[in-house]
């Protein structure tokens, strides 16, 4: 009886550090990231490929780290902010230098034949930046915004050069979701946008783009500490970046317009920008409510999609196991984003509360565009499916950021915990 006694106490020691931890997220993405290997392993079942096998590996070295990672304190992370951030800039510029070239861009760097992606840990050293100079501050102000985009801005700016417009953007969506989280004022966010949705109205409709300069004009009169010299600034950025947006427009080729207008009407170039859209479009709509079977889908098994172990994952699933399967998936990711929410607000501070929200921004934004892509809303960006996509360096990207959330709700109070 004793020894049985000591042994369960033993147990108990090994697991009391993550006694805190949340069980449903480690299990959803684990169980996202099996998933991904076998429609990985379906989508090259007739090519020969083992992306499967080594998706699986990659996720297995992710969640031990993640593992590690959820074991140390996060607050340490508080010290490192700017060798961290030194650090992920380094690696950007190392990429003009010594990276290898695919796909038209440069963002790979080989490592004894591991092709690592410093814009993908970017992503995280950017979170455990930007929180750290958020958290202390309770209301920031313009001031406090202004230089932490000036700081965001450089490895924005390298990234984007490569160029990588699917991971700036991502960059965007962590820096909005953040500041928002962190307090600042949702009209200064409305503010930053403007332009670019200047540029976009500029190009549909004159009278819209009008409406829209007037109104951020308001936005800025009601929420800038300097009335008259806001509105006057807001205004004539918005003015200026919609002539701007127009003259570059008007600048383009064809194609080039086409590349990024094509999924509003893929149909008008269906052999060259529309070609990924009408063929994911189809194939997901071929799987209807339960799909073909798994290995079973004409699309995917005939490699009518090309990456479709990648950045068409999706209309993998679609096809293979239909409706029904494609609600499962977005359910686990659901629970995904509904355990971090659940950390974020149960967090012992604001720097941990913040790192979660940043992996949720990071989270959620790869999967509604990365969908979207796939149901022909959104342009093609190549942005991966968090967990199910086949890519070395995404995979272990989120379970780094895993293993960040997991840390701050280990070290949650247990009054404050949800069950």
């Amino acid at each position: 009886m004793l020894q049985r006694i000591q042994v369960r106490n033993r147990w108990k020691s090994i697991f009391k550090p993550w006694e805190e931890a949340d069980p449903w997220l480690f299990a959803a993405c684990i169980a996202l990231t099996i998933f991904g290997g076998i429609m990985i392993r379906s989508v090259e079942i007739n090519q020969g490929l083992i992306d499967w096998w080594r998706h699986w590996v990659t996720g297995a070295v992710g969640l031990f780290l993640a593992i590690i990672i959820s074991r140390c304190r996060y607050q340490i992370l508080l010290e490192w902010k700017w060798p961290i951030y030194i650090f992920i800039n380094l690696s950007l510029i190392a990429v003009r230098f010594i990276g290898t070239t695919g796909l038209g861009a440069q963002r790979w760097i080989n490592i004894g034949g591991f092709y690592l992606q410093p814009s993908e840990f970017a992503k995280i050293g950017m979170i455990v930046t930007l929180a750290a100079l958020l958290h202390d501050k309770t209301v920031p102000t313009v001031g406090n915004m202004l230089r932490m985009l000036a700081i965001m801005a450089v490895p924005w700016g390298l990234i984007f050069a490569e160029p990588n417009l699917g991971t700036s953007l991502v960059f965007g969506a962590i820096t909005m979701g953040m500041f928002y989280w962190g307090n600042v004022n949702p009209g200064w966010l409305i503010l930053l946008f403007s332009p670019l949705i200047s540029v976009l109205f500029n190009n549909l409709s004159t009278p819209i783009w009008v409406a829209w300069v007037v109104l951020a004009g308001i936005i800025a009169w009601r929420t800038l500490p300097w009335p008259w010299l806001g509105t006057f600034g807001a205004v004539l950025v918005n003015v200026v970046s919609g002539q701007v947006g127009q003259l570059f427009w008007n600048v383009l080729k064809d194609y080039q317009k086409m590349r990024l207008t094509g999924f509003l009407n893929p149909e008008k170039d269906p052999l060259g920008s529309g070609y990924h859209l009408i063929q994911s479009r189809i194939a997901i709509g071929a799987g209807e409510l339960k799909g073909r079977g798994l290995f079973q889908g004409t699309q995917t098994q005939l490699n009518f999609i090309p990456e479709q172990h990648t950045d068409f994952i999706f209309s993998a699933i679609g096809e293979e196991l239909g409706f029904i399967g494609c609600i499962c998936v977005l359910l686990v990711f659901w629970i995904i984003c509904f355990r971090l929410v659940t950390i974020a607000q149960t967090a012992n501070d604001n720097f941990g509360s913040l790192l979660a929200i940043g992996v949720l921004s990071m989270l959620i934004f790869q999967v509604f565009v990365n969908i979207g892509m796939n149901i022909g809303l959104a342009p093609v960006t190549g942005i991966p499916l968090p967990f199910l996509s086949y890519g070395n360096a995404s995979l272990l990207s989120n379970f780094l950021g895993l293993g960040l959330v997991e840390a701050v709700a280990s070290q949650r109070q247990r009054k404050k915990r949800w069950n």
